[in-house]
C-alpha cells in the first residue's frame, strides 16, 4: 500500500477524534459555558447533521480544483474549526466551530475514498479504502480515550488544540505523499448528480443507513444498558467502548480484504450476522463477559461492512464517483441519526434499554435484504444484456449470409 494512505489515515484519525470525544466531554463543555447537558448535547446533533449537508455541499464546491487540492483544503477548514472550538468564548461560537469541522468530514472521506481506490490495482481497491477508514476506527480505540481523560484532567479545550495539530500533520501528510491527482477531463457536476438516478447506487446508499443504524442503535444507549442492565459500573463504559473500537479496527480490515475478493457475499456475511448478533445482544446484555463479546462483535461486523458498501456506491456510480462516495458518508451519519431516534422511541415506550437492540436487528436485516434484491437486480440485467447482446449477433450473422 502506498504511503500516501497513512497521510489520509492521519487525517481520517483526527476527523474521527473530533467526531467520538465530545461525547465524553460533555459535562465538561456544559458546566464551562454554563448550559444543560441537553444543551451541550446540540454539538453532536449539530456535527452530525454538518456531515450531512456538508458532505454533497463540500464536493459540489470541489469540482473545479483537483482532488489533491481539494483534501488539503478540506484539512484546512478541519483545523479552523478546532481551532475555534478550542478558542470558543461563548457556546455559540463552539458550535459553530463543531459546524465548520463537520464540512470537512463526508467530503474528506468521499474524495479520500476515490483517491485511495485510484492509488493501487483494481483488486486492491477496497482493501485501500480499508487502510484509509482504519484511521477511523483506531480514533475510538486510542485518539477518543485517550482526548477524554485529557479533557477531563486538563480541560477539554486542550483536546481539541491537540486535534487541530493532528489535522496539521493530516496536512502536511498530503502535501508531501498524496500525488497531484487532476479531476478526470469531461466530468461535470451534472455527469456527478447523473450517478443518483442509477438504482444501484440508490440500493447501496439505502444499505448504508440501515446497516450502520443496526449498530448505532445499541451503541448509542450503551452506557444506560451496560450500567442498568450488565451492572457494569459507569467507569467500565469507556473499556466497553475500547473493545467496540477495536472490533471496529478488526471488522474494517477484514472487510476490505474480503470485499476485494467477493464484494457482494462479504456484505450478505457481514449484515446477516450483525443482525444475528444485535437480535442475540437483547440476551447476552444481561451478563457482563457476554455483553463484552458482543459489544465487540457488533464493532467488527459492523466496520466489516463499511469497505465494501464504500466500494460498491464507487462501482455503481464508475465515471463520476466523487458526490456519490461523499454523499454514502452523509449516509452513515444519517444512519447513526434515524436509528439513535427510533432507539428512544422504544425505551420511552416502556420497553427496556435493551429494546434498541431489536431495533438494530431489525434495521440490519433490511439491510441485508436490499443486498439480496441489489444482487438480484444485477443478475437480471446481466441476463438481459446477454439476451439482447445475443439477438444482434444472430441478426448480424444473418445479414452476412445473405
Amino acid at each position: 500500500m502506498p504511503l500516501a494512505l497513512l497521510a489520509l489515515a492521519i487525517g481520517a484519525f483526527g476527523i474521527g477524534t473530533t467526531e467520538f470525544v465530545i461525547m465524553g466531554l460533555l459535562p465538561e463543555v456544559a458546566g464551562d459555558y454554563g448550559v444543560s447537558i441537553p444543551t451541550a448535547g446540540y454539538l453532536v446533533t449539530g456535527y452530525a447533521l454538518g456531515v450531512m449537508f456538508g458532505a454533497p455541499l463540500m464536493t459540489v464546491l470541489g469540482t473545479k480544483v483537483s482532488r489533491k487540492r481539494m483534501l488539503m483544503l478540506l484539512m484546512g477548514l478541519f483545523i479552523v474549526g478546532n481551532l475555534l472550538s478550542a478558542l470558543a468564548p461563548a457556546f455559540a461560537v463552539m458550535l459553530i466551530g463543531r459546524i465548520v469541522a463537520s464540512l470537512a468530514h463526508g467530503a474528506f472521506f468521499g474524495i479520500g475514498s476515490v483517491v485511495a481506490a485510484d492509488l493501487v490495482a483494481p483488486d486492491k481497491k477496497a482493501g485501500a479504502i480499508a487502510m484509509m477508514f482504519t484511521g477511523l476506527t483506531v480514533a475510538n480505540v486510542v485518539g477518543v480515550p485517550l482526548g477524554t481523560l485529557v479533557g477531563q484532567s486538563v480541560g477539554w479545550r486542550v483536546t481539541f488544540g491537540i486535534v487541530a495539530a493532528l489535522g496539521v500533520v493530516g496536512l502536511v501528510g498530503i502535501a508531501r505523499l498524496v500525488p497531484d491527482m487532476p479531476k478526470p477531463e469531461g466530468v461535470r457536476l451534472r455527469h456527478e448528480l447523473a450517478a443518483f438516478k442509477n438504482v444501484q447506487v440508490l440500493l447501496a446508499m439505502a444499505m448504508t443507513v440501515l446497516g450502520f443504524g443496526g449498530v448505532f442503535a445499541a451503541i448509542t444507549y450503551i452506557a444506560p444498558m451496560m450500567t442498568h442492565t450488565a451492572g457494569f459500573s459507569d467507569g467500565s463504559v469507556t473499556w466497553l467502548l475500547v473493545l467496540f473500537g477495536l472490533g471496529m479496527v478488526g471488522g474494517n480490515l477484514v472487510g476490505g480484504k474480503f470485499a476485494d475478493r467477493a464484494l457482494m457475499p462479504m456484505l450478505y456475511v457481514s449484515l446477516g450476522a450483525l443482525a444475528v448478533v444485535l437480535a442475540l445482544f437483547t440476551l447476552t446484555a444481561h451478563n457482563k463477559l457476554l455483553s463484552a463479546v458482543t459489544i465487540t462483535l457488533i464493532g467488527a461486523l459492523g466496520f466489516a461492512s463499511v469497505p465494501p458498501l464504500q466500494k460498491r456506491v464507487l462501482d455503481q456510480a464508475h465515471g463520476a464517483p466523487t458526490l456519490a462516495s461523499a454523499v454514502n458518508i452523509g449516509a452513515f451519519n444519517l444512519g447513526n441519526a434515524l436509528s439513535a431516534w427510533l432507539g428512544g422511541l422504544v425505551i420511552a415506550a416502556g420497553f427496556g434499554y435493551t429494546a434498541p437492540n431489536w431495533v438494530g436487528a431489525v434495521l440490519a436485516a433490511g439491510a441485508l435484504g436490499l443486498a439480496l434484491l441489489s444482487s438480484a437486480l444485477e443478475r437480471r440485467a446481466g441476463a438481459t444484456s446477454t439476451v439482447v447482446t445475443g439477438s444482434a449477433s444472430a441478426e448480424q450473422r444473418a445479414a452476412i449470409h445473405h
